[in-house]
């Protein structure tokens, strides 16, 4: 090494000492666009909480956090890019509970729900709302039932994937009230709920938020939601405790999720972003107006939400017999 070099390498060390820097120091978090995934097309439940919530997020960071909705086998798709993406904070996850499910509906799942991700925070929690077309004769679960029972092998359900806990809620339904009815799986709430509302399909579990637009403009007609207590959007709607389904009653939750491995410092700042965001009244609102509630717990509290929901669907998935391989 040639003297003037050794001379800067050392005065450069010893600079940085004398101030308190550490010139290897890696750049503050995040400082180049963030890209989030959301396994599941524009327009369904997790799409509009995640565009709320991220397009504050940029705001806050004065970096784009950009959505690219990445569809396709049961959202899995998607979320095998984040678990696979480079733990560096610059590729994390909006996914719905539905995720963990797939372990126990397919042989073959290309990630682990529990090991390949990190968890960051809960977004949001949401019922899920039994819908009809407007012009259905159904005008109560009962009557839905009945009309169901009275024609066996007739009608079908609609679902936004295979797998998403509206599926799940619906083949619960299904067994519970002891109907035979077809699962009907789509690419995503959109088009599943387009053809609920024009009869091609009897009827759908969907999250609020992409189907209680369509329930107050008088094109879907709402019979049951899966709350503990029935919802301030919808105070006409019973739960299904209320006509006898208990077991129907589950919520969905909307999680942000980074890779396995994913740094301490880039989970706390994203976290910390989120709780600001979460705070703000006019975000809050337009969360709330979807039928949703607030969550934004914390990464270790996110996790044992995770393992929790993992073993309640675990069981479900059971009990039912469903295998979609």
């Amino acid at each position: 090494m040639d003297k003037l070099r050794r001379h800067m390498l050392i005065g450069g060390a010893i600079a940085g000492a004398g101030f308190g820097v550490n010139v290897f120091a890696a750049p503050e978090y995040p400082v180049r666009p963030v890209k989030v995934i959301i396994p599941y097309p524009p327009g369904g439940p997790t799409d509009i909480v995640g565009r709320i919530v991220c397009t504050q997020l940029s705001e806050i960071f004065k970096q784009p956090f950009s959505i690219e909705n990445k569809p396709g086998a049961s959202g899995m798709i998607g979320a095998d890019m984040v678990a696979k993406a480079a733990p560096d904070g610059y590729t994390i996850l909006i996914n719905v509970s539905g995720q963990i499910v797939n372990p126990f509906l397919y042989k073959t799942v290309p990630h682990d729900p529990l090991k390949d991700f990190a968890p960051i925070t809960n977004l949001a929690s949401t019922a899920i709302e039994l819908v009809v077309s407007s012009n259905s004769p159904a005008k109560t679960v009962k009557e839905l039932i009945e009309m169901c029972k009275a024609e066996p092998g007739k009608y079908s359900f609609a679902s936004s994937s295979n797998g998403t806990p509206g599926h799940l809620m619906g083949e619960l339904f299904k067994s519970l009230a002891k109907i035979d009815v077809t699962h009907v799986p789509y690419k995503g709430s959109a088009p599943a709920l387009t053809d609920v509302i024009g009869g091609q399909v009897a009827f759908m579990f969907d999250s609020m938020p992409s189907s209680i637009g369509l329930v107050t403009a008088g094109k879907l007609r709402s019979l049951g939601v899966t709350s503990q207590k029935r919802l301030e959007a919808l105070p006409n709607v019973p739960t299904f405790a209320e006509v006898g389904l208990a077991p129907v009653n589950r919520m969905a939750y909307y999680g942000l999720l980074g890779p396995a491995g994913m740094s301490k410092e880039a989970i706390d700042k994203i976290h910390a972003g989120v709780q600001k965001v979460l705070q703000d009244p006019a975000v809050r609102k337009r969360i709330e107006d979807t039928g949703s509630l607030i969550v934004g717990n914390t990464p270790d509290q996110f996790a044992a939400e995770i393992k929790a929901e993992y073993e309640i669907y675990k069981d479900v998935v059971s009990k039912q017999n469903l295998n979609l391989n």
